[in-house]
């Protein structure tokens, strides 16, 4: 498979921008492209979904073994002519000293040769040691070519290109000037997401012309096809064979779009009928087994979903009914009582006896650890630590006082830095947003928890 990822020196150098201007400049030729998110971003797949016009999906070696990530790797691309990953933060950047969980182990996991965005603001004949010492530093990764990025005109780039020509072999693949249109709107959790955005279309097809008009894209295509096929992957997680015969309403419109599309695979490969429905326009809910409420951004719509008066009473009806429900960050915030920003606050549906909180700075943002403990509500507890992410910057305040809990946080923050599940009736509702892999296997045990109650 042609493939190759994207990735910089550092965060923020525009890898997330030429991923999709190339992604999508490769699929308006007509190409096939399949692209893949190192890490666990929701946001960026969402952008390099429309930029493909197919599901993005995320490589994570915190959720995922490394034989799952080859396994969905190989999967994805069985019927794409060219694979693009978007690598996150630096190359060389992870959380482990060693280096086994940066966007570099993934290239030399799955065989793919590197393509480094460069911010070369600020900087002429350095960026040749710059990406000198890139490649000595693991002679294993493979630094095929580099795009230089934010550029200040042309004697800027004739400096460039003249430094990285005398003392490096690398190719230089694309000059890219500096263009407001080339930026999106970004806030706290990195990129406005792409359904929130109403000219998502417009950003995308400038974005595009941009990549088209400054980098050579053949030369792309043909670094992608010197990748090698990756080792033999793993098989899929257990219990994917299964049929559950249910229907499940979930929420998805610009207030919420935070799914993993493996994840939504794995409901359909087991019998499952997602029945989507929107918070901000739709008076009721889909006629459905259960309930799941994913993350998103319910406090920059805070007034809408307030105003919706009829599905929050039909949201609150169903769960008080006693219908299994799931909900994640998001979720859990628009089922408390209100969302207050700053002196603003908005009605919620008013499930949960807490009111939700933004702030400044954020109170769980990162990878976390779960332990399940002997209230669970799906299932028993487990030995196993269960990893999930984090990315909240509200707390509940008024919390009720006699909520059970399904997990214990070992890592991250969860509701109060101890504990994270809310249990209500048939609800679970958690800031961590949890994957279905071989650790964590939660959608079957939702699956069966809503068959025990139908």
């Amino acid at each position: 498979m042609a493939s190759v990822l994207i990735s910089a020196a550092h965060k923020s150098s525009g890898k997330t921008i030429l991923s999709i201007g190339i992604s999508a400049a490769l699929s308006h030729r007509g190409m096939r492209v399949q692209t893949f998110k190192k890490g666990p971003d929701y946001i960026d797949t969402m952008w390099l979904s429309r930029a493909s016009k197919r599901n993005c999906y995320n490589l994570d070696f915190w959720t995922q073994t490394k034989g799952e990530i080859v396994s969905l790797f190989e999967k994805r691309t069985r019927d794409a002519a060219m694979c693009i990953i978007e690598g996150n933060k630096g190359l060389y950047d992870g959380l482990s000293e060693d280096g086994r969980d940066n966007s570099a182990a993934l290239a030399k996991l799955l065989k793919v040769p590197v393509i480094l965005t460069l911010d070369t603001r600020g900087t002429i004949r350095g960026v040749a040691p710059l990406i000198l010492g890139y490649q000595q530093f693991d002679p294993a990764v493979k630094i095929a070519g580099v795009i230089l990025n934010l550029v200040g005109g042309d004697r800027h780039a004739a400096k460039l290109t003249a430094a990285i020509e005398r003392y490096t072999d690398v190719p230089v693949l694309g000059i890219v000037q500096r263009n407001r249109k080339l930026e999106l709107v970004e806030r706290y959790l990195g990129l406005m997401p792409s359904n929130e955005d109403p000219l998502a279309d417009e950003h995308m097809a400038g974005i595009s012309r941009a990549v088209e008009e400054q980098v050579n894209l053949d030369h792309v295509a043909a670094i992608a096809d010197s990748a090698l096929a990756p080792e033999s992957a793993a098989d899929e997680p257990p219990g994917h064979t299964q049929h559950y015969g249910l229907r499940i309403a979930f929420a998805r419109d610009e207030a919420f779009g935070f799914y993993y599309a493996d994840d939504l695979d794995t409901f359909s490969r087991l019998g499952v009928k997602l029945l989507p429905f929107d918070t901000l326009r739709d008076s009721r809910l889909p006629e459905a087994d259960a309930l799941f409420i994913g993350g998103g951004f319910p406090e920059k719509n805070m007034h809408r979903l307030s105003a919706n008066a009829h599905m929050l009473r039909a949201v609150r009806e169903a769960i008080e009914n006693g219908m299994p429900a799931y909900a994640e960050c998001g979720g859990l915030m628009y089922l408390c009582n209100s969302i207050r920003v700053d002196s603003e606050k908005c009605a919620m549906a008013g499930v949960i006896d807490a009111d939700c909180e933004m702030h400044e700075k954020p109170a769980g943002r990162g990878y976390t650890t779960l332990q399940k403990n002997p209230r669970h509500l799906w299932s028993g507890p487990s030995r196993q630590s269960l990893p999930g992410h984090e990315f909240h910057y509200s707390t509940l305040t008024n919390l009720a006082e006699d909520y059970d809990y399904s997990f214990e946080v070992k890592r991250g923050f969860g509701i109060d830095g101890k504990n994270d599940g809310i249990r209500y009736k048939n609800l679970l509702a958690c800031y961590t947003h949890q994957r279905n892999t071989e650790r964590n296997p939660w959608i079957p045990d939702f699956l069966n928890f809503i068959k025990s109650r139908t």
